[in-house]
């Protein structure tokens, strides 16, 4: 399911999940969790009611920053922002 609904979704384009159910043939219910389970893996945004298929170069600058807790850097709703760190000073 979750492919079907992936694959419906048009490249470069937001859509909202009553469109994705109709194209797909499917309930609500079931594309809502069908898209919880793509933003997981990273690989949609949705933002409200709409959705839209993340760029090569953006699904994996997510995964870093999802699986790499050492990364200097954060996305916090699409800005970068660098990691706080404690000083040396600080932790003493």
């Amino acid at each position: 399911m979750d492919w079907l609904v992936y694959h419906r979704i048009p490249e470069g384009e937001t859509v909202s999940a009553e469109a994705l159910a109709a194209k797909c043939g499917l309930g609500i219910p079931e594309v809502d969790a069908s898209l919880a389970r793509l933003e997981q893996s990273c690989l949609v945004e949705r933002n409200g009611s709409s959705v839209r298929m993340l760029s090569f170069g953006e699904a994996l600058i997510k995964n870093q920053v999802k699986y790499e807790k050492d990364l200097p850097f954060t996305i916090e709703n699409g800005v970068i922002r660098e990691k706080i760190r404690p000083s040396c000073q600080e932790k003493k």
